[in-house]
C-alpha cells in the first residue's frame, strides 16, 4: 500500500537570506529565515502542490533542527525520516540577492547534520509506502552519503518506486571550488562526472540545468553531455534551459535541444534565481506523478519556477495548487509576480498554514486582551494587571490540556509576561494594536507610526485590531478609521503576521441584518483581507448569513469567524452560539469578561487566592468550550 507519493533524500538547511536587495552580502544588515536544501525545498513544493511527500534527511540537536522539523510539519511533509544528529549541527546558508546575474551565497556544511546519514538510517518500510524517490547530487559526492542515496534507490526499485534525481552541481560541496565560490553552477572535474555516471542508470528521470548535464555528461557541449548520460541511463532527461524553458528526451538525444518536448513558459521578471530549480522539480514530479505527458508537467514545471523567480526565499516562494490553478487559468498580469496584488493575496492565503500550524477549524479563544476594564478595577496596579493575565493563561492552558483549538488573546502592555509565556505552548495567540476603546480608530503607541514594531513581533502573534465603525459614519470617520486599518492591515502582511479585524457596529449606532455585512464589504473594498473576522453575536440567521456572503464573495480563502463576548451572561451567549454555530465559516468563539470579569475583580480586591481564580476562570472557560461544541455538533 503506497502511502507516500514521494520521498526525498539530502541536504536540510536553515537559508538565511538577506533583506536589502542590491547589495553586497558584507553589507547585509538582516536576514529572513527559512528552511532549505534542494531535497528539502522540493518535498515542501511537492506537498504545497498535494502530494503526500517526505524527506529523510538530518539535522542537529538544538534550535535550527528543531525550527527545520517543525517547519517541515507545517508544510505537511512527513518527518520520519528526518534523524535528529546528537553530535553534528544543523547547517547553514547565507544567501543574497545582488542583481539579476549575482546571488552570493556562503554554505556553512562542514561535517553538518545531514551528511551524517548512514545506511542504517535508511528504513525499508518507509521507502515501500513511496511510489517515488527522488535523490540530489550532493549527497553523491561522500562515501557515507552515498551508500545511504544508493542504498535507498535499491530499496526504491525493489518495492516498484520510481526514481529521480536532480543533479543539483555545487562544485564547492564536492570539493572542486572554495568555500567563497557557493556561487559556481560550473567547474569542469572528471573525478564528479565519474561518481555521477556510475549511478545514473538507477534512474528513471534525471533533471538539471545545462551545466550540470555538463558536469554528468563530461562535455561542455549539451548535446554531447545529453548523449554521454544517455548512453549509460535510459531515465528520461530534462534539460533546464533558463528564460528558454525546459525539454524533455525520452529516447535519442537529436541534433538540437529544439526537438525535445517543450511546455508554455512565463514572461516574467528574474528576482531571485536561488531555489526555482526546486520549484520547477515541484511542478515537474506534480505533472509526472499525475500521469500527465510531458509537455503538460514542463507547464507544472516551468509555472513553479517561475513563481520562485520572482520572490524572496526558495520554500516560501512555492506555490499552493490552488495558487497555480488561478495563476495557469488567468495568466501573467504583471512579470513581476510578487507584486501582483491578487496572485499574492492567494499565494499568501493558501500557504498560511506554512506559515502557522495547527488546526484551527474550531476555535475557542480565552480572551483576556483587555485593558481598560481592568485597569478601572479596584486595587488594580500594573504589576497586579500583568499577575492576573498569568493566572488566566494559566486557566486557558489547563483547559487547553494540550488539545488543539483553543487560543488566547492577550495585550503587550499589561499582559506581556503571560504573552511570552504563551509562546510555543500550542495555543493560537491573539494580540492586541488599538488603543483601548478608540474611536476614531488609534493603535497603541508602542507600534511606532509606521507600525514598524511589528517586525519585532513573535510570529505566532495574530495582529487583532478593534474598529467601532457603522456604515453611517460621516466621509471624514470613515477615511480616516480606513487608513489607519491599512497602515496597519500592510505592515502585518510586511512582517508575515496573521490579521484580525474585529468590528463592533452596534456600539456606534442602531444595527439591522444588513449593517455588518455593509462593513464587510467596505474593508474588502480598499484591499483589506483578513485571515480572520471577529464580530459581535448576531441574533439573526438572516445577518449572519449576509456577513458570511459578504466574506465568501470576496475572499474564498479565509480562515473563518469567531463570535465575540461583550460581556454577555452565559446563557445569552449559549443563544447566540446555536444560531452562529451552524454556519460553517464561523470556527468558534473568543470570550473575555464572562470569563474574567468576577475573578479579576474578586482577585483585585484581595478576596480569592490566585489558585481559586485560576479555578473559577477555567470552570467558565470549560463551560463555554462545552457549549459551542454541542451547539456546533447540533447544527
Amino acid at each position: 500500500m503506497k502511502t507516500l507519493d514521494l520521498i526525498t533524500i539530502g541536504r536540510s538547511s536553515v537559508d538565511l537570506y538577506g533583506d536589502q536587495i542590491g547589495g553586497r552580502l558584507e553589507d547585509m544588515g538582516s536576514f529572513s529565515k527559512y528552511i532549505g536544501g534542494s531535497p528539502t525545498n522540493i518535498a515542501c513544493g511537492t506537498a504545497r502542490l498535494g502530494l503526500k511527500s517526505a524527506v529523510i534527511t538530518g539535522v542537529g540537536d538544538e534550535h535550527m533542527g528543531r525550527f527545520i522539523r517543525e517547519q517541515l510539519e507545517r508544510e505537511g511533509v512527513d518527518v520520519r525520516g528526518v534523524k535528529t544528529d546528537p553530535d553534528r549541527l544543523t547547517a547553514l546558508v547565507l544567501l543574497g540577492i545582488r542583481d539579476e546575474e549575482s546571488f552570493p551565497l556562503i554554505f556553512y556544511r562542514e561535517n553538518c547534520a545531514d551528511m551524517g546519514l548512514t545506511e542504517a538510517d535508511i528504513d525499508e518500510g518507509l521507502i515501500a509506502s513511496a511510489r517515488s524517490v527522488l535523490a540530489t547530487g550532493t549527497h553523491l559526492s561522500h562515501p557515507q552519503t552515498r551508500a545511504a542515496v544508493l542504498k535507498a534507490l535499491e530499496l526504491a526499485r525493489k518495492h516498484g518506486a520510481q526514481t529521480a534525481l536532480d543533479i543539483d552541481y555545487r562544485p564547492n560541496l564536492w570539493g572542486v571550488a572554495g568555500h567563497g565560490d557557493g556561487e559556481s553552477r560550473f567547474v569542469a572535474s572528471d573525478k564528479v562526472t565519474a561518481e555521477l555516471q556510475s549511478t545514473l542508470h538507477l534512474f528513471d528521470l534525471i533533471v538539471g540545468t545545462e551545466e550540470e548535464f555538463h558536469i554528468a555528461g563530461g562535455s561542455t557541449d549539451t548535446i554531447t553531455a545529453l548523449r554521454n548520460v544517455r548512453a549509460v541511463s535510459d531515465a528520461t532527461l530534462v534539460c533546464k534551459r533558463g528564460a528558454a524553458g525546459a525539454v524533455a528526451f525520452e529516447g535519442e538525444i537529436p541534433d538540437s535541444l529544439d526537438d525535445g518536448q517543450t511546455g508554455p513558459g512565463f514572461p516574467i521578471e528574474v528576482f531571485n534565481v536561488l531555489g526555482a530549480g526546486d520549484g520547477f522539480f515541484s511542478g515537474l514530479m506534480k505533472g509526472w506523478l499525475d500521469g500527465e505527458d510531458w509537455p503538460t508537467a514542463l507547464k507544472y514545471a516551468n509555472a513553479c519556477g517561475a513563481f520562485a523567480v520572482s520572490r524572496h526565499g526558495c520554500t516560501p516562494a512555492y506555490p499552493s495548487l490552488a495558487e497555480l490553478d488561478f495563476f495557469l487559468k488567468r495568466g501573467v498580469q504583471r512579470p513581476d509576480l510578487r507584486n501582483d496584488a491578487e496572485l499574492e493575496q492567494i499565494h499568501w492565503a493558501t500557504n498560511r498554514q506554512g506559515r502557522m500550524g495547527g488546526d484551527w477549524s474550531t476555535m475557542r479563544v480565552f480572551a483576556f486582551d483587555h485593558r481598560l476594564q481592568l485597569e478601572e478595577m479596584e486595587g488594580y496596579t500594573l504589576d497586579k494587571g500583568g499577575a492576573f493575565k498569568e493566572l488566566c493563561l494559566q486557566a486557558a492552558l489547563q483547559v487547553a490540556d494540550g488539545q488543539g483549538g483553543h487560543g488566547i488573546l492577550c495585550d503587550n502592555r499589561i499582559g506581556r509576561s503571560a504573552l511570552h509565556k504563551a509562546s510555543g505552548s500550542g495555543l493560537w495567540i491573539g494580540r492586541p494594536a488599538e488603543w483601548p476603546g478608540s474611536r476614531r480608530l488609534t493603535l497603541e503607541p508602542e507600534l511606532g507610526a509606521d507600525c514598524g514594531a511589528l517586525s519585532e513581533w513573535a510570529r505566532e502573534n495574530v495582529v487583532k485590531v478593534l474598529c467601532f465603525c457603522h456604515p453611517d459614519d460621516d466621509a471624514a470617520m470613515r477615511a480616516d478609521q480606513e487608513a489607519t486599518v491599512t497602515r496597519l492591515y500592510q505592515a502585518a502582511r510586511r512582517s508575515g503576521l496573521e490579521f484580525l479585524l474585529e468590528i463592533i457596529p452596534s456600539k456606534v449606532g442602531p444595527v439591522d441584518d444588513m449593517t455588518t455585512a455593509t462593513l464587510i464589504r467596505q474593508f474588502y473594498d480598499i484591499g483589506i483581507y483578513p485571515d480572520w473576522w471577529k464580530l459581535e453575536p448576531m441574533k439573526t440567521r438572516e445577518a449572519w448569513a449576509n456577513a458570511i456572503s459578504a466574506i465568501e464573495e470576496h475572499d474564498q480563502h479565509t480562515r473563518g469567524i469567531v463570535v465575540l463576548g461583550l460581556d454577555a451572561p452565559e446563557a445569552e451567549l449559549a443563544a447566540s452560539f446555536e444560531v452562529a454555530a451552524s454556519f460553517p465559516l464561523v470556527r468558534g468563539f473568543a470570550v473575555g469578561r464572562t470569563i474574567f470579569g468576577d475573578a479579576a475583580r474578586a482577585w483585585m480586591a484581595g478576596q480569592i487566592s490566585d489558585d481559586d481564580a485560576v479555578a473559577q476562570m477555567a470552570d467558565r472557560y470549560a463551560k463555554l468550550c462545552a457549549v459551542w461544541d454541542k451547539a456546533r455538533a447540533a447544527a
